[in-house]
């Protein structure tokens, strides 16, 4: 008997697949004379989340839509994003030059090409489907620049099959030469999209000049990027704090992205999930324990237009870096803020800084915590840890806890032995600001 509920389950899903229609989605102008996704006739600014999970927080936190970067798990994802009332922006995942993709090699090219008109026929009806984005960060550590007649091959070929839906490729970051190179081989693509972070705050005064003044929009953003920071001495990028990502998104959301809105249709913020990138916390709008974060409230209050203030905050590290020795005794100031500091959990962290450092989004491993550990009496203005026992790089990680709120903030740490003799000392001094290299 289940299993021919299973069946009909499927047979249902499968048959309303068959039935759908797709909403028709192009690029155009409305009322005030921006430019605009129009779907179905109707004006759509993209208030986007870059990823595929927790689909119910980015309705209740007035969002429209999603993105992904690959097919995988496609229909999956279309049919969760419809049921929940979002769009898609769908990626086709174009091989990168710097894993060994070679863009003179026609026989690959044309093996990819229609790999993706498979998956464009599989997809292209779907109710959710809002366009296709051709590639992501091709661009990133390339010589070949043969990638761009293969955007425009894949981008024409998905017009003749899929006249519903709009094309874009996505380059890493904005520069003047890939502009002209887009615009001169890929007449195939509706718009531009960018994926940009500390940059974004000069990608306004940047794109027009650089010969862009058509529709764009910024497919991930969000904090500085770990490539973008000041650094601890012993190379250790120095992350935001969750305050401080929160008015980064806030600022540039309202200045770079809406202010821009007569030719930028819209944003997907990134990242909406997890992932270990430098840090487990530089990127993800959730924590690794699946908690929202600070910097989700902060997104939710600029997409709504509100301006609650987050259940708890904390703020940024005056002094950002400790050298110290051995298990010496740590006092850590928190700049932290909450309506109810008696209601606030605090944690505390200590990872091993990552050795395993890639570019452009990679997969990377997560070094094993050391320690971790629920603080039991908290004053509200400082944390007392221990340092630890081995020499070497670290990152203290706090995270503050109200009503399933976490704000969130991590300190470079370089331990070094303790001397012949001497005990651990009782109390550590940081280094401030102006000693950064």
């Amino acid at each position: 008997m289940r299993w021919t509920l299973l069946w009909i389950a499927g047979w249902l899903l499968t048959s309303a697949r068959l039935q759908a229609q797709p909403v028709h989605t192009e690029v155009g102008k409305n009322a005030s004379g921006e430019f605009t996704l129009l779907r179905n006739g109707q004006p759509y600014y993209v208030k986007g989340a870059g990823g595929s999970v927790y689909l119910k927080e980015v309705v209740a936190s007035g969002g429209n839509s999603i993105r992904t970067w690959g097919a995988e798990n496609a229909l999956q994802i279309l049919d969760e994003a419809h049921k929940h009332g979002l769009t898609v922006m769908m990626g086709l995942w174009l091989q990168h030059e710097r894993h060994g993709f070679d863009y003179d090699d026609s026989v690959a090219v044309r093996r990819q090409k229609d790999a993706f008109r498979k998956e464009v026929l599989a997809l292209k009806d779907h109710p959710a489907l809002l366009a296709w984005g051709v590639g992501n960060e091709v661009d990133l550590n390339y010589s070949n620049t043969n990638v761009w007649y293969a955007v425009e091959d894949i981008a024409k070929m998905i017009k003749e099959i899929d006249p519903h839906h709009p094309t874009t490729t996505i380059t890493a970051g904005l520069d003047s030469i890939e502009v002209q190179l887009i615009k001169a081989r890929c007449p195939s693509l509706d718009f531009y999209s960018i994926n940009t972070y500390g940059d974004l705050d000069k990608l306004p005064s940047q794109i027009e000049r650089f010969g862009w003044t058509g529709p764009y929009m910024i497919t991930e953003w969000g904090p500085n990027g770990h490539w973008e920071v000041k650094r601890a001495p012993w190379g250790a990028p120095l992350e935001q704090s969750s305050a401080q990502k929160a008015e980064s998104y806030t600022r540039r959301y309202q200045d770079k992205i809406w202010a821009e809105k007569a030719h930028c249709m819209g944003s997907y913020v990134f990242l909406w999930g997890q992932k270990q990138e430098t840090t487990p916390s530089w990127y993800g709008i959730f924590t690794e324990y699946k908690e929202k974060t600070e910097t989700l409230w902060a997104i939710k209050q600029a997409w709504m237009g509100t301006q609650e203030p987050a259940p708890v905050s904390l703020g940024g590290f005056e002094k950002p870096y400790l050298m110290t020795q051995a298990a010496d005794a740590i006092e850590l100031p928190l700049a932290l803020q909450s309506q109810s500091l008696e209601e606030v959990k605090l944690r505390y962290e200590i990872i091993p800084e990552s050795q395993d450092i890639k570019s452009g989004g990679d997969v990377e491993g997560r070094p094993a915590s050391i320690e971790r550990k629920k603080v039991r009496k908290f004053n509200g203005k400082s944390l007392s840890l221990k340092a630890p026992e081995t020499e070497g790089a670290y990152r203290i990680f706090i995270y503050a806890d109200v009503d399933g709120w976490v704000a969130y903030g991590n300190v470079p740490v370089f331990v070094q032995p303790l001397p012949e003799g001497q005990r651990p000392r009782k109390m550590v001094q940081f280094e401030t600001f102006s000693q950064l290299p």
